[in-house]
């Protein structure tokens, strides 16, 4: 399904341009156990070979799944995503913006504030630094500490995170940094948050690299604490989670 803004394949083209030491690694593992395989006893043999197979299986299979999500579903067509009239938005994500470009063309005559989380002390993973050097800020982006966004109580009309949350790994900061979404959030108004979740269909996907996720549970929990509600739940395909939360709304 084509975006305006993104290119065919760019989802998958950055997943590998953003983690090459990865696929990098495991080609050279793949060939050493290749290479090796005869020196191992007959018995022995027949493990190392299903165990690149399921190996390669695992590689390709998440290298599809990403394909599917990121560049053939609607994820960037961003379908929960509405407004009218007067609107102000927040989009905060943790340094590699993919969305704020899509929601202003979009919506043109948005007033959209973006900012950004991104602690290189805390966010050490290669990737995002590459991802970093790779893409340019959204202009006007504000950096951010999770803890305190620099804007007035009830500011926006509707608060973003997507894709970005799950990096705030210590679940006293995720409450925090929810509650000041809370804070910056007008009393109607929506916060939005798009994720992976550690359930079985990702498992699938990315062994044990769903992990690096949080669980549903776990994002409940951190909903209640910052005295949200979940008034929706989107599936953008089995592996995707959009939860649409209030301030002190009604339960599913």
């Amino acid at each position: 399904m084509a975006t305006i803004g993104r290119r065919p394949w760019q989802g998958l083209a950055n997943i590998i341009r953003f983690n090459w030491h990865f696929y990098l690694l495991a080609g050279v593992m793949v060939a050493v156990l290749i290479l090796s395989r005869p020196l191992f006893p007959e018995a022995i043999q027949a493990w190392v070979s299903v165990g690149l197979a399921l190996g390669g299986l695992s590689i390709l299979v998440s290298l599809l799944v990403s394909w599917y999500i990121y560049d053939l579903s609607a994820l960037y067509q961003l379908p929960w995503l509405r407004h009218s009239g007067q609107h102000k938005m927040l989009n905060i994500h943790a340094g590699f913006d993919e969305t704020s470009a899509l929601i202003a063309h979009k919506f043109s005559e948005l007033d959209l504030r973006v900012c950004d989380f991104y602690d290189p002390s805390k966010h050490t993973e290669v990737s995002i630094q590459r991802a970093r050097r790779a893409y340019p800020p959204y202009p006007n982006t504000i950096p951010v500490q999770t803890h305190y966004l620099p804007f007035a109580e009830g500011t926006f009309d509707t608060s973003l995170a997507i894709l970005s949350a799950h990096e705030i790994r210590v679940e006293e900061e995720r409450v925090q940094f929810f509650k000041e979404l809370s804070r910056v959030t007008k009393p109607s108004g929506e916060i939005i948050v798009t994720e992976h979740l550690r359930d079985l269909p990702n498992f699938l996907a990315y062994t044990i690299g769903f992990l690096h996720f949080h669980s549903r549970a776990s994002w409940i929990q951190t909903f209640q604490q910052a005295q949200l509600t979940i008034q929706q739940e989107v599936k953008t395909t089995p592996f995707i989670t959009t939860f649409i939360l209030k301030k002190n709304g009604p339960t599913l």
